[in-house]
């Protein structure tokens, strides 16, 4: 297992996905984010949604914004439907998916 240079815990399960952070070749830089998983339909892929509060200068007031973020889920992981977990930025995987989940903090 090689350090993604990450303070996460690493996952207890091995995987030969060559798209894991952890056992596989893919590296992760940028941006962290959280978000509550949303979807897990399609494999290997979860649909992440994130709540943003944002201030109109309009109208004075603060409103929320929901945001999905595509993302790859490696098999060494496991997420279901009201996880939260966290996310890391990688290189473009396909058209949508730029983002790779690298802990599962649990939730619901």
């Amino acid at each position: 297992m090689k350090n993604i240079g990450l303070p996460v815990k690493p996952p207890e399960k091995t995987c030969n996905d060559p798209l894991c952070p952890f056992h596989g070749r893919l590296s992760v830089r940028g941006i962290l984010q959280e978000g509550k998983v949303v979807s897990c339909k399609a494999k290997n892929l979860v649909v992440v949604e994130k709540e943003l509060v944002r201030f109109s200068k309009k109208y004075n007031r603060y409103y929320k914004v929901r945001k999905k973020i595509h993302a790859r889920l490696p098999d060494c992981l496991h997420a279901e439907l009201g996880d939260n977990v966290l996310l890391a930025e990688c290189r473009p995987l396909s058209k949508t998916v730029s983002f790779v989940v690298i802990e599962n903090r649990g939730g619901k």
